[in-house]
């Protein structure tokens, strides 16, 4: 059985930074894509980012690309949300995901394992 836990969530003023990990225990998911999902007050849930398996691909939502870096280590199976430069619209409970893919994916569909959630709030 696959858990992915996430952590470094917080309060945060506009400009800040901070940054998500999301450990996974059970089985290794080296060999697996990785992403990020976030879902704010009365929204649907959406896309943030996503990385390859083996970490040199990325894709990112347009509203996060240039302020947010997904990367992984495989050794510790730990995936880092970098967020620069947060806006008050970034506030949300920010999912990790694994997916069964080898690529970036964007959909939900696409993601087998999901962590619990850690809420990012960004005040202006």
């Amino acid at each position: 059985q696959v858990q992915l836990v996430e952590s470094g969530g917080g309060l945060v003023q506009a400009g800040g930074s901070l940054r998500l990990s999301c450990a996974a225990s059970g089985r290794s998911l080296s060999s697996n894509a990785w992403g990020w999902f976030r879902q704010a007050p009365g929204k649907e849930r959406e896309f943030v980012a996503s990385i390859s398996w083996t970490g040199t691909v990325t894709d990112y939502r347009d509203s996060v690309r240039g302020r947010f870096t997904i990367s992984r280590d495989n050794t510790k199976k730990t995936v880092y949300l970098q967020m620069n430069s947060l806006k008050p619209e970034d506030t949300a409970i920010y999912y990790c995901a694994a997916t069964k893919a080898i690529v970036v994916r964007t959909a939900e569909s696409d993601y087998e394992y999901w962590g619990q959630g850690t809420q990012v709030t960004v005040s202006s």
